[in-house]
Parts: C-alpha cells; sequence; structure tokens
C-alpha cells in the first residue's frame, strides 16, 4: 500500500473558498490511483486555506504526471466557484511533486493539471503529457479567439469596437458569458476598489453640477478645484509652472509621453525657421546651424495627426492640428522651446510662433502643442503600444502555449488582468457614448485612426529600447531620467530573461524545433501586426539571442513601460491646460489676436474637463491587489536555476529602487514613474 501525502491551496483572494465537493485522481508512469473525495467532514477548501489530506493506492504508482481534480455538487448546497492555488503532492519515497494550477473551477468539472517542470514539446516522451498539452492548446484555442474569426448572428462577442477597423490590431473575442469566466476578471478585492473609486467620484461631479456645464472655465484657478483631495509634489508643481518653457521642455524628457523627441540635424523645408527667428533664444555666440551641428536643436512633429475630422462636443464644433515644436537645449541644462508651427504646410496663415511673441499668442501655440501631446499619448503611446499589443502577447500566449512551457511560466505574471482591463476601457473609451465620443475633439472614429497609422508605422526596432534611444538621437542627453530608469530596468530583465532562456533552450536548434514557440511568434505576427512585413517583427526565431531579444521586448512592454506613461497621468493631467483632451477654436491663423478671454474660450469647456479626467483619474490610480514588478508569488518554476534567478532579479529592481530614490532627493521635481516598488508585473489598470 502507497500513501501519498496531498496539501490543496485555495486562493486567498475573498471569495475563492468553496462548498462543493473536490475529489482527486493521481496519475504516474505505472498507474493511476482511484478517484478519492478529498474530505475532513468540516470545512474543506476554506479561502486562503491548504489543507492536507492523504491518499492511498494499492501500488507505487511511479513518476507522477498528472492529476484530475473533480469539482462536483454536495449534498443539496448550491454551485458555487473554487479558486485553486496549487497541489503538492509528497510520494512514498519523500519526493514532492508541484502541480499549479492558478485559475478558477467555476460549473462542475474536472480539471488535469500536470506537474510544474518546465518542458517544450520536444521534451515530452510520454504519450498521456504529449495528448494532455494537445487539448490544453486545443481547448484554449476554442475559448480565445481573435476578432477577425468571430461568426456572425448570435455568436458575435458584446466585447468589442463598433465592428471591426481595417488596420487595427485583432482583438480578443468572447460572448458574454464566457466573458465573465472567472479566469478573466478582476480578483473581487479589485472589482470592488475600482468601482468605489469611480462611483463616488462620479457622483460628486454631478452633486457639484460640474458634468452639466457646458460653458467655458471662467479662471484658470477653478479648475484646481476639481480634484482638491488628490494632490502631490509633482500635481503642485505642474499647476504652478505649467506656463513656463522649461517645464513645458521638461516634460519632453521626464512627462508622461517622454518617447517622441528626436534630435534634429536639419530643419524640414515644412517648418521653414530661420536662424533670425530663433537667434535671440539660443544665447550670445552662437547661431541655428552651430546649435544642428552641435546636437542642441530638438524636434516634436506630429504629423501623424493631420487630417483627421474633428467632432462636435456639447453643441460646438471642436478643431484639431498637427503640430511641429522646435525646442533647444541650452548650456543651463533645460529644454526651452524656441519655435512652434501649427500645422504641416506652412505659408501667411500658418504663422511660426515664438518666445518673444505676446504672451497669450505663446501659451496658446504651447497648449496646441500639448493637445497634440495627448492624442499622441493616450491613442499610441499608452493605449495602442502597452494595453493593446501587450493584449495581443497574452492572448498568443495564451493560444499557443500550454501551462508547462517554459516561456508560459515566465510570461504569465506579466498578462494578469490585461484582458479585463482592457475591456473596461474600450468599454470606457471607445465605444459610443464612452470617453473618446464625449470628451474628444477627435471623436472615436478619430482616436480610432490615430491608432491605425501608429500601428502601420510600428516597428519591431522601435520596442527595442536601446535602439529607440539612439535612433532618436537622445541617447546622451543630460537629465534625462526616464531613459537612464528604463534602461536600468531594461537591463536588469533582459539578465534575467537571459538566465531563464538559457537554462531551457540550451542551443539555436532547440529554439527553432519548438514548434508552439513559433506559433506564439507567428501569431502576433499575424493578428497584432497583421501580417505587415515592413514592421520588422520577427515571423520565426532561430537564435537563443533572438528569442532573448523577443522575450525582454514583451515582458518590458507588458510592465515598465506601461508604467512610464500611465502612473503620472493624473498628475500631469489634473491641470487641464496642461493636457487637453479639446480645442473649441481654429488653431490661430494671426499673431497679435489672443486674448486671456480667447484662450478660455478655446480650451474644453467644463463638462468635457470633467469627464476626461473622471475617467483618466479612475484609470490612473494605482491599483489594489497589485504584484509588483519582480513579485511572483504564484509557483509556476520549481526548479533552482529559474528560482534563483527570480530572487537575482529582485536584488537588482531593490538596487534600482534604492538609487531612484536617491536621486530624487536632489531633484525639485522627482521622477518616481520606473521606481520597481511602482511598476506593476502587468497592465492591470
Amino acid at each position: 500500500m502507497a500513501a501519498y501525502k496531498v496539501k490543496v491551496a485555495t486562493g486567498t483572494d475573498l471569495l475563492s473558498g468553496t462548498m462543493d465537493s473536490i475529489s482527486l485522481t493521481i496519475v504516474g508512469t505505472q498507474g493511476q490511483s482511484h478517484k478519492q473525495l478529498l474530505n475532513h467532514f468540516g470545512r474543506d477548501f476554506a479561502t486562503g486555506a491548504v489543507d492536507e489530506y492523504t491518499v492511498r493506492c494499492p501500488q507505487d504508482l511511479g513518476e507522477l504526471v498528472i492529476i484530475r481534480l473533480h469539482k462536483e455538487r454536495y449534498s443539496f448546497l448550491p454551485k458555487n466557484s473554487w479558486y485553486c492555488n496549487y497541489v503538492q503532492i509528497c510520494a512514498p519515497d519523500g519526493r514532492i511533486y508541484h502541480f499549479p494550477a492558478y485559475q478558477w473551477m467555476d460549473g462542475y468539472e474536472t480539471l488535469a493539471l500536470r506537474e510544474a517542470t518546465g518542458k517544450t514539446a520536444a521534451e515530452d516522451t510520454l504519450p498521456i503529457l504529449l495528448e494532455h498539452r494537445q487539448e490544453e492548446i486545443r481547448a484554449k484555442q476554442d475559448f480565445y479567439q481573435p476578432a477577425q474569426l468571430r461568426c456572425p448572428g448570435p455568436c458575435t462577442p458584446s466585447y468589442r469596437w463598433n465592428g471591426y477597423i481595417p488596420g487595427f490590431p485583432i482583438l480578443i473575442n468572447i460572448k458574454a458569458t464566457k466573458f465573465l469566466n472567472s479566469n478573466l476578471r478582476f480578483s473581487f478585492i479589485k472589482t470592488a476598489s475600482f468601482f468605489f473609486r469611480l462611483g463616488p467620484m462620479a457622483l460628486g461631479f454631478k452633486l457639484r453640477g460640474l458634468v452639466d456645464c457646458k460653458q467655458s472655465w471662467k479662471r484658470l484657478k477653478d479648475i484646481k478645484k476639481i480634484f482638491p483631495a488628490n494632490k502631490s509634489i509633482v500635481s503642485e508643481y505642474v499647476a504652478e509652472h505649467w506656463a513656463e518653457d522649461s517645464f513645458f521642455g521638461y516634460q519632453y524628457l521626464n512627462g508622461i509621453n517622454p518617447g517622441l523627441l528626436r534630435r534634429c540635424t536639419r530643419i524640414p523645408d515644412k517648418f521653414p525657421v530661420t536662424d533670425d527667428m530663433v537667434a535671440p533664444f539660443l544665447g550670445e555666440g552662437t547661431c541655428l546651424q552651430a546649435e544642428l551641428e552641435k546636437g542642441n536643436i530638438y524636434l516634436a512633429d506630429y504629423r501623424i495627426l493631420e487630417g483627421i475630422p474633428t467632432i462636435e462636443l456639447n453643441g460646438r464644433k471642436q478643431h484639431h492640428c498637427a503640430p511641429l515644436c522646435l525646442l533647444h537645449f541650452g548650456p543651463e541644462g533645460n529644454m526651452m522651446p524656441i519655435a512652434i508651427q501649427l500645422s504641416q504646410t506652412p505659408g501667411p496663415d500658418c504663422p511660426i510662433f515664438l518666445p518673444s511673441d505676446s504672451e497669450w499668442d505663446w501659451l496658446l501655440a504651447k497648449t496646441w502643442v500639448r493637445y497634440a501631446e495627448f492624442y499622441c499619448h493616450e491613442a499610441i503611446s499608452h493605449l495602442l503600444e502597452t494595453h493593446l499589443i501587450a493584449e495581443a502577447f497574452c492572448l498568443a500566449m495564451m493560444r499557443q502555449l500550454p501551462m508547462c512551457h517554459p516561456l508560459y511560466k515566465l510570461l504569465v505574471p506579466h498578462t494578469r488582468y490585461t484582458i479585463q482591463i482592457n475591456s473596461i476601457g474600450r468599454a470606457l473609451l471607445l465605444n459610443e457614448g464612452g470617453l473618446s465620443a464625449r470628451g474628444m475633439s477627435l471623436g472615436l472614429e478619430g482616436f480610432a485612426e490615430v491608432m491605425v497609422r501608429a500601428l502601420s508605422e510600428t516597428t519591431y526596432d522601435s520596442l527595442y529600447l536601446p535602439n529607440d534611444f539612439v535612433e532618436r538621437g537622445v541617447q546622451d542627453l543630460p537629465g534625462y531620467y526616464y531613459r537612464d530608469d528604463s534602461l536600468a530596468v531594461w537591463d536588469a530583465l533582459e539578465r534575467y530573461v537571459t538566465e531563464i532562456i538559457t537554462y531551457y533552450y540550451p542551443c539555436d536548434a532547440a529554439v527553432e524545433g519548438d514548434p508552439e514557440l513559433q506559433s506564439w511568434v507567428q501569431e502576433i505576427f499575424k493578428e497584432c501586426l497583421l501580417g505587415r512585413e515592413s514592421s520588422g517583427f520577427p515571423q520565426r526565431l532561430r537564435t537563443v539571442p533572438e528569442l532573448i531579444r523577443y522575450v525582454t521586448i514583451v515582458i518590458y512592454t507588458c510592465s515598465a513601460k506601461h508604467a512610464a506613461v500611465n502612473t503620472g497621468q493624473l498628475e500631469y493631467t489634473a491641470w487641464m491646460p496642461n493636457f487637453p483632451s479639446s480645442m473649441r477654436n481654429p488653431p490661430m491663423q494671426a499673431k497679435g489676436l489672443t486674448t486671456l478671454e480667447t484662450f478660455m474660450d478655446t480650451l474644453p469647456d467644463v463638462k468635457t474637463t470633467c469627464i476626461t479626467l473622471l475617467v483618466l483619474w479612475t484609470l490612473s490610480r494605482e491599483p489594489d491587489d497589485k504584484r509588483p514588478l519582480g513579485h511572483f508569488p504564484d509557483i509556476h518554476f520549481v526548479e533552482e536555476a529559474p528560482r534563483r534567478s527570480m530572487e537575482s532579479l529582485r536584488r537588482r529592481l531593490a538596487q534600482i529602487s534604492h538609487n531612484i530614490r536617491q536621486r530624487n532627493k536632489c531633484l525639485p521635481i522627482p521622477y518616481y514613474y520606473l521606481d520597481p516598488v511602482l511598476i506593476e508585473n502587468s497592465i492591470s489598470i
């Protein structure tokens, strides 16, 4: 008689426990046990419990390979869900086997779990394991379907854009009933806190009459009263210094959209700035050409926004432009704007605005640039390049990689809650009546068009962080804390990924010969990049270094890249003139006509301001139930080597965090968005 000591761990989130009956079948290389009820004749499988049982078998089962958990009705009690963390079994010979689950069982069903050792398809030789591997992938592909595969009629999913948008990433296709599957939802705590934040704030706006007011703001200082209880050092600094040229330039380096600025070596023909125009702002003893040659001139070009039509908001036609902004990095270490053109086409009705123009002309020109920043940030840097691309990475992983695959184990912490938050985001942002339709000049179609254009230009090299800084010519720009911190985090992640990948893939042949890995890569290319070869995205990986680079891009995009563009949203947007989502007057066509009154009349009205800030506040608050980068409480890896690598990653991130906090003590505006303590493992907000 062989006795197996079994531990079953139930999740710690509220309502994770169950009153249903749970039975266990153990499968080994020399046989399998009978189905045995796990019952202490008391309260089993309570939230947070680790229950212990003994399963007795007539003979030794050999090496354990699979277990089956059977969830069935208990007496007359109603069905309720159960979240299983893992099952651990101690065999008669003392060997410990770990079976990770980390998923919900909602109905009366059987869940088959493999032993936790990471294995590629080439390493599986037992027919039962190969069959389990193939069946798991088939089941997941039936469940998770990209929108391109959706069927007409009753199969049409409820959670999607208004029809398929040509040129847009393929999004997940889940019918409403399936979407409610617990494995795709926030935890109970996170769900409650998310809507608890949204409800009272929305009610407060309603009671104060703000969301019904379609008038202009009467005074700038009134805007500060919207979020009186949500202040920080940065948000207060923004409200006090938003009109200063030095802070305007600073935001290109360390604001919430720090990846747009490029070094300019030649003034483009479409932006006819002359030396006479800008010489007074360059300092003595120099000129525009000299500063270009020194590498001190930078350009922010918003051409991707050109020609997109606008909508009406609150009964008033909105306006739009695609500006160009020239900046100079001076000897004092400040990035200063020196010329702004509010169109991509120069001409007599498109003057070039300068710091020497009237106060309100220059301020409104800068505000138009900040308006363009809103769309480049929200549509491209934030929504497309993190949320939606991460969803494609996540969906491809779930459809193509079984749980036992080393890459699944490596990537799954970085996909937690991504589909749920994206679905909420689409409901708030990208549907009729959502934020884009009620609070943005471009509306739903225009906002989507910005992302379509951006995706058509997205390249693999641009997602490889070290290349991006070199390509933009900002690799040695002083005071660029975003660059310094992001490269430090990238290096830590790359070293971690290298250690894991080289453990499971000892040679290039192991990479090229892994069909599941190749299917994952191919699906990302096909469904996210829409098969566009000019993107440079691999359709196949052939070497270990190629795989390391690819996986590092995925993990960085799903964690630190999102933190850089998301965490500071409220701090930089609470003062609306710094980040307006709409403009109610057309761009200026002549100088000397702007006044305080015309400036206020151009800014978003009260209702539009409140709608925009309410959603940005909700989607940028620090999430509850968070898991900081490097914190992996779910035990997917059981081998010693990857466990050591995880610990090494945590030490490196802790050092980076210490360095950032020491540096920030000396800065007037602290930059902490890439402090690893504040970076979430995944995109969950």
